[in-house]
């Protein structure tokens, strides 16, 4: 099995390709190994590449003027990762993905991700399905952290990442949620009785 066979089935999820286009789309993604604690993207830099994490974990967090660390997300196998802000204005980043275990992202730089749009016959229709999951993601992330209470957004979590629980560092949990590590601990210990 190629590396590449799980990128493009799930790129397969959002358009239909012949095998030329699936040839030429695995062209354009280069396999990158990171350790643990490797960044993909720093805060302060600009994105330039798009990625498809084949094994491993990411975060996405930011630095707060007062040192802390703010974790607004997790990728893991078979997620598409890029700070898409950064990626497409070519603005820099004002967060950072790193690696929470040793990953191996698929990555294509933005000139590639244009091939994609611009050579296969439905790459345009891949870009906006992708953007508008994205939008609605974020719209949903935004109204749940406005909305939610904290245990609220602790079981969004369970949920959404219910394998994640044991490969993810208390205090980035806690972080996402958006309370410090014994606030999160009462709240585990409530939801257990």
């Amino acid at each position: 099995m190629s590396i590449h066979t799980n990128l493009i089935n799930a790129i397969g999820h959002f358009i239909r390709m012949d095998e030329d286009e699936k040839q030429f789309i695995s062209s354009l993604f280069v396999s990158r190994q990171f350790r643990k604690n490797d960044y993909f993207l720093r805060q302060g830099q600009v994105c330039r590449e798009a990625g498809f994490i084949v094994k491993g974990l990411i975060r996405y967090y930011s630095i707060k003027d007062s040192g802390e660390e703010l974790t607004f997300d997790f990728g893991k196998e078979n997620d598409f990762t890029c700070n898409y802000e950064s990626f497409l204005d070519h603005s820099v980043s004002r967060r950072s993905i790193q690696c929470i275990e040793p990953t191996e992202i698929l990555c294509a730089s933005y000139e590639n991700l244009q091939l994609i749009y611009s050579k296969v016959k439905e790459g345009e229709k891949f870009g906006r399905l992708i953007c508008e999951q994205l939008y609605v993601y974020a719209l949903k992330k935004a109204t749940s952290f406005y909305e939610d209470q904290p245990e609220q957004r602790y079981l969004h979590f369970i949920n959404n990442y219910p394998d994640l629980q044991q490969r993810i560092p208390q205090y980035h949990i806690s972080s996402f949620v958006g309370v410090k590590p014994p606030s999160l601990s009462r709240i585990r210990k409530r939801l257990m009785t």
